[in-house]
């Protein structure tokens, strides 16, 4: 079978990526970094600084928000497909309460290690195992809910939004980071093109598996794309949906919020 059809319908989807991210999970840092030409810690702190208080939108984007703790003390926040905890962490030094989810047990134990070795914080996230399109909370749980290369997973986006939007405070905010698929023919082409060679090499030099990383090309080629994903967090019932382009518009950073709220 190809990876194509592997990854072709949602119940071979979510086999293959819960597979995939089990065998990779250990070089999981090591490879976004690579993937990312070395900015995947720059554009994580760039999507924790969008993060304001909840209902307060006069506070998005304000990175000097980050320095006061206080302002944040007691907001509970959800880090999705939060694979070793890279954004969790980050939120739990901006003073939030931070539960991090990852389909992969593997992620999730590396996760807690590594929260283990930080014994400065003076929070620390809650680290679960747990599926995007079945959370294990109430309605109304966090005031935020961010997802870093988590909706591009997904064997169901739609059902994936609904269940962010299902959890979130009314006044709440939705964030996620993920590859971009660009709508010019001709940079999709050659950006396709130059994942598939370098994820064919990665996999090759570590897993002995060319297709290991080639999964991401093949997974941007049936993803709507950053001005599709906005247009179903609007038809889903998000408002202010905000489509913020990074390394040329390559990758995104989608800014969701759910009416209501102060």
């Amino acid at each position: 079978m190809t990876l194509a059809d592997a990854i072709s319908t949602p119940d071979g989807k979510r086999r293959y990526v819960r597979t995939l991210f089990s065998t990779i999970a250990d070089r999981y840092d090591l490879i976004t970094v690579v993937l990312s030409y070395g900015q995947d810690q720059r554009w994580k702190r760039r999507l924790v600084d969008l993060v304001g208080p909840a209902g307060d939108a006069g506070n998005v984007g304000s990175a000097a928000n980050l320095d006061n703790v206080a302002a944040f003390r007691g907001r509970r926040a959800l880090d999705l497909a939060t694979g070793t905890g890279d954004i969790a962490f980050r939120l739990t030094s901006a003073g939030w309460q931070v539960v991090g989810l990852d389909l992969t047990r593997r992620m999730i134990e590396l996760a807690r290690a590594k929260s283990a070795g930080r014994r400065g914080d003076r929070l620390a996230p809650r680290f679960l195992v747990g599926d995007m399109l079945a959370l294990p909370f109430p309605d109304s749980s966090f005031d935020v809910v961010t997802a870093g290369y988590g909706l591009r997973n997904v064997p169901d986006l739609r059902v994936a939004v609904d269940e962010i939007h299902r959890v979130l405070k009314d006044g709440g905010q939705a964030l996620s980071l993920d590859f971009n698929r660009p709508e010019n023919s001709i940079v999709r082409r050659v950006y396709l093109a130059y994942l598939r060679l370098v994820g064919g090499l990665l996999g090759w030099i570590l897993h002995r598996d060319a297709d290991t990383y080639r999964y991401i090309p093949a997974s941007i080629e049936g993803y709507p794309g950053a001005e599709g994903v906005a247009r179903l967090l609007e038809a889903r019932g998000f408002v202010r949906v905000e489509n913020r382009g990074v390394l040329g518009g390559l990758m995104a950073i989608h800014v969701a919020h759910k009416p209501g709220g102060a």
